[in-house]
């Protein structure tokens, strides 16, 4: 396995110490990251989407993208950007496909069983990626941490199919800074030797917990990279970004990482929050700010293979109270326009409340199990101006009238289902509409497969179990 790809940009940096010097180092921390997981996983287990460009999320007015393709990057695309934004970027040969969480989950702890089997520590940060610090590479040089990096990447493609990237350095922050710099599909490690001048000429965002307030002090005084940041003494530091924090990013600025790697705690509540350089004054600018702060927090909710039932929506006011208020949906979901329509449910008018420096939206109540709303009209209805907010955010029981249910004449194909046929088996829908339905049916093991059209109301084309994508 050559670790070169066309995409790779480790080059950009050197490679490493001059050859014939031994670099070793008491601790090696492993930074794992699978590449591109999502759009990764469909080209695996769809084979006509391999060397497309593929982008995985909503396809509504409001749609994100959840993961995008290395080709589809090439064009610009990347997650969190709205989905109509990448299609237009990407153009007519875009594939869009709806995410398909229980696939990932299935796929993603292979990938943890893998790396489990040879780094028995794993602090998992995601659905694809961990902290891993093997206890064999005590004292390794960096030829015998990029041969153990490269055995782990080969175990977890024989077993699962799939590329991970791999990054190495003497802590956590410049693990994962390596393993940026070795995607797509490669291996990146920071000898000792080296450490100080790669961190030196990094932009200063890259230094892990620099947010955008945070940047925006920084580059004011005239502090643009993590160099200018670590030649600060420590007291300026402090005194710029706060005592601990400043004091933590000042360390990491100088390449002084000793952060344990330890398994993860599963979190209670997902959450993401911005705090704001101007305040936001009107209900006009709250409004898209808690749309922001939902679609992040969504997709660390994806990440985590999780549902939500609580939506809770924090508030900071610019005398530095805080106001936080929650909605409880009657099911757990992970549906990003439901969570995001709670969320403006809750959403109070600064005119009322005062000027707002922060918003942040978290998503609790969580669990593995998903049910689907009976009437999805009535959580994602849009929220009206004029309605008020209601501190009673658990929705009253609802009584509706026994009625009877008309069975729908032709079923609804949506691109990116997986059906069933019984003469041609497992495929997926990749388009539809006046009365006919055009079906893809292929495999992880089948190689790129036929396509079939039939009419929409065909008694022997069936839903599937996304699952069988991986026989």
């Amino acid at each position: 396995m050559s670790g070169r790809h066309p995409f790779d940009r480790a080059d950009a940096l050197d490679a490493g110490p001059p050859a014939g010097r031994v670099d070793t180092a008491r601790r090696w921390v492993l930074h794992i990251d699978m590449d591109a997981f999502f759009a990764s996983v469909e080209q695996l287990t769809r084979p006509t989407l391999r060397g497309r460009p593929v982008l995985v999320g909503g396809t509504g007015g409001r749609g994100v993208v959840a993961g995008a393709s290395y080709e589809a990057r090439v064009y610009g695309a990347r997650s969190a950007m709205p989905m109509h934004q990448a299609r237009r970027l990407v153009g007519v040969t875009a594939v869009v496909v709806p995410p398909r969480g229980a696939v990932y989950g299935v796929l993603s702890g292979q990938v943890f069983e893998v790396l489990r089997s040879r780094i028995p520590v794993l602090e998992t940060l995601s659905f694809d990626e961990a902290f891993g610090e093997p206890t064999e590479l005590v004292g390794a040089t960096v030829a015998q941490v990029h041969e153990f990096c490269e055995e782990l990447r080969t175990a977890v493609r024989e077993r699962t199919g799939l590329t991970a990237s791999v990054g190495a350095g003497t802590g956590k922050q410049l693990a994962k800074i390596a393993s940026g710099l070795a995607k797509p599909d490669g291996i990146r490690v920071v000898s000792p030797a080296e450490q100080q001048r790669m961190l030196a000429a990094l932009p200063v965002r890259k230094l892990w917990g620099i947010g955008p307030v945070a940047e925006h002090k920084l580059r004011s005084l005239g502090i643009e990279t993590v160099g200018a940041f670590a030649d600060l003494p420590e007291s300026e530091a402090v005194s710029i970004l706060g005592g601990s924090v400043g004091a933590a990013l000042h360390r990491l600025a100088r390449g002084i990482d000793d952060r344990p790697v330890a398994e993860r705690a599963e979190a209670k509540q997902i959450s993401a929050e911005t705090t704001y350089e101007t305040d936001i004054v009107t209900l006009a600018q709250l409004r898209p700010a808690i749309e922001a702060m939902a679609a992040a927090a969504h997709r660390r909710l994806t990440n985590d293979g999780r549902a939500a039932r609580t939506v809770v929506l924090k508030l900071k006011k610019s005398d530095m109270s805080i106001v936080t208020r929650s909605f409880t949906l009657p099911y757990a979901t992970e549906d990003l326009t439901t969570l995001a329509t709670a969320a403006q449910r809750s959403a109070i008018d600064p005119a009322e409340l005062g000027p707002i420096r922060l918003v942040g939206v978290g998503y609790g109540g969580l669990s593995t199990v998903r049910q689907e709303s009976l009437f999805p009209e009535l959580d994602q209805a849009p929220v009206l101006e004029d309605t008020g907010w209601e501190q009673t955010a658990e929705p009253p029981e609802t009584v509706v009238p026994a009625q009877p249910v008309a069975e729908a004449s032709v079923p609804l194909w949506r691109s990116g289902m997986d059906v069933e046929h019984p003469e041609y088996g497992h495929g997926w829908v990749q388009g539809g509409g006046y009365g006919v339905v055009t079906v893809r049916f292929e495999t992880r093991s089948t190689g790129p497969g036929p396509a079939h059209t039939f009419a929409a109301d065909d008694p022997a084309l069936t839903r599937a179990d996304p699952m069988h994508s991986l026989r």
